[in-house]
């Protein structure tokens, strides 16, 4: 049975914290070489020994403080209290390790609180200057993201007052959906007018159609059912869902806390690459596909050949695919088949299927045939590992049938995926199967690690390549 509960909240890391982790061991390192050079200490084996404790230290302690959290939303000072708080009590670890485990007495006690000092002071002097820069960006249009707010009472208003008094979060506020408000809500002489833009069901519309990045959803506790239907709905768009106050209502897709200037909520549809996991998925894209279109560059030229010389037409098909957030792509196959069907209508291949040619029956039972979109990765429109991406046609059918169809659509989709090495892949000839992949879709998204996408490219190659329902 799958785990839908696997890591249910996570914190937010974004490429700037990864930055920042860096940066932060680097300073230390600094504080430490600057204080040396002013007091004209030698450097000595020693040094380095307490250097390296009290790195792994202040590593730690901010790993499981989750420093390196998202703090688009948060007060400057929460973030300088807890650097303080993690430095100080990495500083007095390595000051008892070095007295009483490596007998370390090279920096007198006066170096040591200079090296405090100074690390403290540049720890916390280039976050501020990093705060500025980010909000002055963002106050002026950059990094920004749409947001909604459903429901215009007393929280809902709260939370767009600290949206609009707060610009240097990069929250670009739409308006308010409310199904009894019409007229625009009065916030502060300063702040003026909120519109409302409309009911629930136009808010649903506004997301699907995709212009509202983020929703927050601001209704009491008693609208429990009306919220199930809100979170449903919005199941079939590609924004990031939050829910104010914390309820856990339904299951949730990769869920995490976010704060919205000390105001907390949950997200309830969001996708795990974003900042610094975006960043390593990437990473791992770029390498792996490299690595594979240079062992695969001399078959597929032989594959080209076979196709041009066994059939006629070209030896490369593209197909308009969804890629991540419903964004079309298009995704590249070795040509199977004697039509090149990309309409509004696209019939999935069946056993036997008279449209597939002989050469093309035997690449697509073997995988081959998918072969070129490691160029779709190397371009970024596709992962190795992610949801298998269906046709438009199928996407606009099954997103009517399946609740939360098109959450599949929050990470790119992939070459192979959790689905394909347990089984669903192939012909979806049935309601029931197509159920069961989007099943294991959102169970890979809840889960994903690069360690599950490590282990689904190792299987892929016993398990993904040759399928009894591949034809």
């Amino acid at each position: 049975m799958l785990n839908n509960q696997d890591g249910i909240i996570r914190s937010n890391e974004p490429v700037l914290a990864v930055i920042q982790r860096w940066l932060d061991l680097g300073v230390i390192c600094v504080a430490l070489l600057l204080v040396m050079m002013w007091r004209d200490i030698p450097g000595s084996p020693q040094h380095m020994l307490s250097l390296l404790v009290t790195l792994f230290l202040f590593y730690l302690l901010n790993d499981v403080s989750q420093l390196y959290g998202s703090w688009r939303g948060e007060q400057t000072f929460r973030e300088h209290r807890r650097v303080a708080g993690n430095w100080g009590a990495a500083f007095v670890g390595m000051f008892i390790i070095d007295y009483f485990l490596l007998h370390n007495d090279l920096l007198t006690d006066r170096d040591r609180v200079y090296w405090f000092a100074a690390g403290l002071l540049i720890l916390s002097g280039y976050r501020i200057a990093l705060r500025q820069t980010m909000r002055t960006l963002r106050a002026n249009g950059y990094n920004t993201r749409t947001v909604a707010i459903v429901g215009a009472g007393s929280l809902g208003r709260r939370l767009a007052s600290n949206i609009v008094d707060n610009p240097w979060m990069g929250l670009d506020l739409l308006g308010f959906y409310d199904d009894e408000a019409s007229d625009a809500i009065y916030l502060h002489r300063i702040q003026g007018f909120v519109p409302v833009r409309g009911d629930h069901q136009a808010l649903i519309d506004g997301a699907r159609a995709g212009y509202i990045d983020k929703v927050y959803i601001t209704l009491p506790m008693g609208a429990e059912e009306r919220i199930k239907w809100l979170l449903d709905q919005l199941s079939d768009s590609t924004a990031s869902v939050y829910l104010i106050p914390n309820v856990f209502i339904v299951d949730l897709l990769h869920a995490r806390s976010e704060s919205i200037n000390g105001l907390p909520s949950i997200s309830i549809f969001d996708s795990p690459m974003d900042g610094a996991s975006r960043l390593v998925k990437r990473i791992e894209d770029i390498v792996l596909s490299l690595i594979i279109l240079a062992l695969i560059a001399v078959p597929m030229l032989i594959i080209a050949l076979g196709v041009r010389l066994t059939s006629r037409g070209p030896a490369l098909f593209r197909q308009k695919r969804y890629g991540m957030d419903g964004r079309p792509i298009e995704v590249w196959k070795f040509r199977s088949m004697t039509v090149m069907e990309n309409g509004d209508t696209v019939t999935q291949a069946k056993r036997n299927d008279a449209r597939i040619t002989p050469f093309g029956a035997f690449l697509r039972r073997t995988s081959l045939d998918e072969l070129p979109q490691f160029l779709n990765v190397l371009r970024g429109d596709m992962s190795i590992v992610g949801p298998r991406p269906h046709a438009i046609a199928h996407n606009e059918e099954y997103r009517k049938l399946i609740s939360g169809y098109m959450l599949r659509h929050k990470v790119k989709p992939g070459i192979t995926g959790w689905a394909q090495i347990n089984g669903w892949r192939g012909e979806t000839d049935t309601l029931d199967k197509m159920q069961k992949r989007i099943e294991y879709d959102l169970n890979y998204i809840r889960r994903w690690s690069l360690w599950l996408d490590l282990k689904i490219v190792f299987l892929t190659v016993f398990k993904g390549f040759l399928n009894k329902n591949a034809y």
